[in-house]
Parts: C-alpha cells; structure tokens; sequence
C-alpha cells in the first residue's frame, strides 16, 4: 500500500495473518478475549490454568471467534503492575499451545515491547497496546521489526479533557500514527481503538460511543472494545457477567458507525449480533 500520509480514507484494507484473509469493511470481524490473570474485572482467575485456557479458546473459535486476544496483566482500575518475566510466564506457554493446536488469529494485549517482541516470536499476530505506543518507546520499533499489525489504544491519566474529547482523541491517534511511521511501521497494519472506558467517565464514554464514526474517518480500522464495561453496569445495575445485552447494544451502535473488530466476551451472542447487522450496513460492501 502506497503511504499517503496521516488520515487517508480507504474503503478496504487486506491482511493476511496465519493463513486467514482479513478484509476490513466486507464485515465485522470477532475478536475473543482471554484473560490469563487472577484480578480481570469480568474473569479474572477463570483460566489461569493452561487447560483451561486452551479449553475456552477452542470454545470460542467453535463460536465464531476471528482473533482470540491474550493479557497477561489486568488493565481494571486499581490493577496491580506486574513484572515483564511474570507477564511473560502467564502468556508465553498458552501462546506456544494455541499456535501448536490452532491456526487462530492470535493477538496480544501487553503494554511491554519485550513482551511483545516474545509473544511473536511464539506465534502472536497482533500487538494490541492499551497505551498506543506512547508508553513503553520500544513497541512501535517491535511491531515494525516484525511487520505486525499494532492496535493503537487511546488511553491517558485521569478524566480531563482542555477541549473536545474526541478532537483530542483523534490528535493522540496522529501522534501515534506518526510514531509508528517513523518507526518503520507499514500504514496498513495500523488499527485504532477509541478506548472505551479508559481515562474516560461514563458521560465521556457514551458520548464517544455517539462519536465514534469520527474515529473511523480518520481512514483506519476500528477495534472497540466495550464487553462487560462499567458504562454498561451503570446503565443496567447488574454485575459484570449480567451486562450480555447491553453490550450487544454497544456492539450494534459501534457497526453501524464502521467499526471493524468486536472485543468481546460472550462470542456466540456477539456474532449473531454483528451477523444481522452487518447484513443490514454492510449490504454493498461484499463487492
């Protein structure tokens, strides 16, 4: 693909990863979370075990799952850092299993280049960084080394924008974008992720939810990731594992206004839910 600068608009972009042909904007793509840790907000400790990890992979690729993601630290409120060695200790061996008994997407959620840099030299697809390569300053030249796809998280400290939030959002983006340039990182294997429920408040995390079409004109790919999220708890009143429908209702609003990959919990649901509409918005687009 020709670069053509920040903020190009492309209908379709193509990725070929582990043998599966990605094509932005023909549908909307699934992508399953596990969660090897003891403290995740939704599930953490369910699959700290190896068997149980690799148990809840093959169930959701049996559901539909594109891309199944792996973290390895919680990123919850009030999470407690832990080392790159204990990162990798949780990650690696469930990593090196799903590439040896599947040929899943495999994508992982670290904010620690080393990590990351290990995590694909054991079969990781995607780098998917909560800081959006402004954190640690060595991931951008990773994912370039590698010619990796890198997801690009909007995050920050606290709550508190000058201006607007989502013209803020977008200049975080283009500093990213540029970073990832700079580094030698292909265009095209830049995806955004607006963030949901990071250094945001409810009210700022709805009203982004509204917004979200003006993330995708900036010409990228869009993850969102909303599943189980507390802007949804404190819709519904219910505990993380009740928030199904709500997150569906998310999900819609998030396709309807192009976002390309889910990050989901609950599969099965979420692709009956993107499968409809997806038929609806995206009629035209399988040309």
């Amino acid at each position: 693909m020709t670069n053509r600068g920040i903020g190009f608009i492309s209908d379709k972009r193509k990725m070929n990863l582990a043998g599966h042909e990605i094509i932005f904007g023909k549908r909307t793509y699934i992508m399953g979370i596990l969660n090897v840790t003891p403290d995740s907000f939704s599930d953490g400790g369910d699959f700290i075990s190896i068997d149980k990890a690799m148990a809840h992979v093959k169930e959701m690729l049996e559901q539909g799952a594109d891309i199944i993601d792996i973290g390895g630290e919680s990123s919850r409120p009030g999470h407690t850092r832990i080392s790159q060695e204990e990162e990798m200790r949780r990650v690696i061996p469930v990593i090196k299993r799903i590439s040896q008994e599947t040929n899943a997407i495999i994508s992982l959620d670290t904010i620690k280049a080393e990590v990351a840099e290990e995590g694909i030299k054991n079969g990781v697809h995607i780098i998917n960084d909560i800081w959006g390569l402004q954190g640690d300053p060595g991931m951008a030249k990773v994912a370039a080394k590698y010619n990796v796809p890198i997801i690009v998280m909007h995050n920050q400290e606290g709550t508190e924008y000058k201006g607007d939030m989502v013209e803020e959002i977008k200049m975080f983006f283009k500093r990213s974008i540029t970073i990832a340039l700079e580094a030698g990182l292909s265009e095209d294997m830049i995806i955004l992720d607006p963030g949901i429920g990071f250094g945001k408040t409810t009210e700022q995390n709805m009203a982004l939810m509204s917004r979200l079409g003006e993330i995708k004109a900036l010409g990228y790919p869009v993850v969102l990731g909303t599943s189980r999220k507390s802007m949804i708890g404190k819709v519904l009143d219910l505990p993380p594992k009740e928030r199904l429908e709500g997150t569906l209702a998310t999900t819609v609003m998030g396709i309807i206004q192009g976002v390309d990959i889910v990050r989901v919990h609950d599969v099965k649901e979420n692709l009956r839910a993107t499968k409809v509409t997806d038929a609806i918005v995206r009629r035209n687009n399988n040309g």
